[in-house]
């Protein structure tokens, strides 16, 4: 099992929305991402309000809103234990069918959660996510564009994948995460996220979309905050702390894969992240990755080129 602790799954609270806003210095921007949970038009919300033991301020704030909203639940950490963990201790207690992991520095736009329980309701049992499109915005809340941009033969790039999307998520990155509503159903059955790990996104898709449908609303749905010090502008830097994670995804996806075009599928995934790691000056991490390509029985000729120079000392 991925996690030290069980799950006890609890009997899902039909058509309530579990929202677990989880928060780590977040203070700049806590009170637009809580306003907008308070401005959502879908009534049957759980709120839980997770501190992962911020030191800017962030928990104060945190105590105003729970005490206006008498409601929702409060979680102060008292130490820093990381998204994983933190999101799975309020997601053990909660009981609500449908789970949205809400970090506090995006901004939930007011018919989000409607929208997506909506898209559930009319949708298969087998279905685990809904995802849709979002909006960029910087510090200042400044619009940068949209994830999901119209391209010029009137689709969408990155192109949005629905229904068993397996390979999909083994090949490309293409679901803003911000954007996702889960089925609990789907979340339990995983055990939660994994609490191993330093980031629970790819790891999430790679093990619910074996068993569970995911679809697209073709909505924007979520504002997604870019800065730098959010999780993913720490990717790739010299200390990247979630690489280790990646490459044991990709193993985790090694092991779930049923067949050749699933491995060709990781095998693209496993040369990408290898050029990324050279790039990086990653050495170590290079040839794991490497090892790994070659398990998939996908490497070409081309691929031992990085094979080599993952052996050579980077610095």
């Amino acid at each position: 099992m991925p996690n030290s602790a069980s799950f006890i799954p609890h009997p899902p609270l039909s058509g309530s929305v579990v929202i677990v806003a989880l928060c780590h210095n977040h203070a700049p921007f806590l009170r637009e991402a809580l306003d907008s949970i308070l401005a959502q038009t879908y009534p049957h919300l759980e709120v839980w309000l997770v501190d992962d033991a911020s030191t800017d301020g962030s928990p104060e704030i945190l105590r105003e809103y729970a005490a206006r909203n008498p409601t929702w639940r409060l979680l102060l950490l008292p130490e820093n234990v990381g998204n994983c963990r933190a999101f799975n201790q309020a997601f053990r207690q909660s009981a609500g069918e449908f789970v949205i992991d809400f970090a506090t520095d995006d901004v939930l736009l007011s018919a989000r959660v409607a929208q997506q329980v909506a898209q559930f309701l009319a949708a298969s049992p087998e279905v685990g996510v809904v995802y849709s499109n979002c909006e960029l915005i910087d510090e200042a809340s400044r619009p940068l564009g949209l994830h999901h941009r119209p391209d010029s033969r009137g689709g969408l790039t990155p192109v949005p994948a629905s229904g068993w999307v397996f390979g999909d998520v083994l090949r490309r990155y293409f679901i803003s995460t911000p954007t996702m509503m889960m089925r609990r159903a789907c979340l339990e059955s995983l055990g939660g996220y994994d609490e191993t790990l330093t980031y629970e996104d790819f790891d999430f898709w790679v093990r619910a979309s074996r068993n569970w449908q995911f679809q697209y609303l073709d909505e924007v749905t979520t504002r997604k905050r870019k800065h730098p010090r959010s999780m993913s502008a720490k990717a790739y830097r010299r200390h990247d702390p979630y690489l280790a994670s990646t490459i044991r995804v990709c193993d985790k996806a090694l092991d779930l894969s049923r067949n050749a075009p699933e491995r060709e599928a990781l095998a693209t995934r496993l040369r990408w992240e290898l050029q990324k790691a050279l790039r990086h000056r990653h050495a170590a991490q290079a040839r794991e990755l490497y090892a790994l390509l070659c398990q998939t029985g996908h490497r070409r000729l081309p691929d031992q080129l990085l094979g080599l120079l993952a052996r050579l000392p980077l610095g």
